[in-house]
């Protein structure tokens, strides 16, 4: 079985939210763009890393990061030659991926993203999150349970819900032709340890499973965009994968053994993972595994 049928297989198969941004200053923030393959590009900025796939039949972006950056996201698509953002995926709810919603789809962008995205982004208080709803025009349009495809630019964009795991409704992002994946926030490469969103519907074994599928897809060239970080690939996102398999391993010995969180926590059993200081820690990750394991 070729790995785009293993893709099609698998979508058929059943950070933090930034609660401001009100406060913090955009103005110095560069958007700066990586072309990786013929018509797909990354862009980094601040937050959740932008795909684009772009040509000509329309332009297709990957999240949107936050609304003071729209116009310079705007301007960097626009030097690569494409033309304005027609249509919009959000890999998942969080508001460094659907800041920009809003705007774009002031401009006529179509937003799609898997049911749960919209349904939380329209009631935070889900999430356990302060806020208000986002407003209509800032909701997906277009939602799905498992996926979709666009067939634009030469190429086809698979768009395919895997199981999630960073929260209840991550979607994977493969060009076909390209051989380019976006992962969303299912893969950070960054310092410190994967955000699984416990009350954004994340599971540590879910998130396991999203990263198996996703690794059987794709091959020792595919081009991987994870969620933060720079670019990557195959072998670094399955060393990822053994990581997080080790720590679920340690953390559920302590809970088999008796231990309450507190004292998992306190054990510290990832000590030794020499992971750095990241936007999670090793007591937040271990917080979030051992809320997975409770269900």
């Amino acid at each position: 079985m070729n790995r785009f049928a293993v893709f099609a297989l698998a979508a058929a198969t059943p950070f933090l939210a930034v609660p401001s941004y009100a406060q913090r200053n955009f103005d110095d923030v560069e958007i700066t763009v990586e072309e990786i393959a013929p018509g797909v590009a990354v862009l980094f900025g601040a937050g959740g890393n932008i795909g684009v796939s772009y040509g000509d039949d329309a332009t297709v972006m990957i999240d949107d990061q936050f609304a003071p950056l729209s116009e310079k996201i705007e301007a960097a698509v626009a030097g690569l030659g494409a033309t304005p953002v027609k249509y919009v995926v959000n890999t998942h709810w969080h508001g460094d991926h659907t800041g920009g919603n809003e705007n774009f789809g002031k401009t006529g962008a179509t937003i799609f993203a898997h049911d749960n995205v919209r349904v939380r982004m329209a009631d935070p208080s889900l999430s356990g999150r302060d806020g208000e709803p986002a407003p209509d025009v800032a909701l997906p349009v277009v939602t799905y349970g498992q996926g979709l495809r666009f067939h634009l630019n030469d190429d086809t964009i698979n768009l395919a819900f895997l199981g999630g795991g960073h929260t209840d409704g991550d979607s994977v992002v493969m060009w076909d032709k390209a051989n380019v994946v976006h992962m969303g926030d299912l893969y950070f490469n960054i310092p410190g340890y994967p955000f699984v969103d416990t009350r954004s519907g994340g599971s540590v074994y879910n998130l396991m499973s999203t990263l198996d599928l996703a690794i059987a897809m794709i091959n020792d060239e595919t081009k991987v965009i994870p969620g933060h970080g720079g670019m990557s690939n195959k072998a670094e996102m399955v060393a990822y994968r053994a990581m997080i398999g080790e720590a679920v391993s340690r953390v559920e010995a302590l809970n088999e053994a008796g231990k309450t969180l507190e004292e998992a926590v306190a054990a510290k059993p990832l000590a030794d993972f020499d992971r750095g200081e990241g936007f999670i820690s090793d007591d937040a990750f271990v917080t979030a595994i051992w809320q997975s394991i409770e269900g």
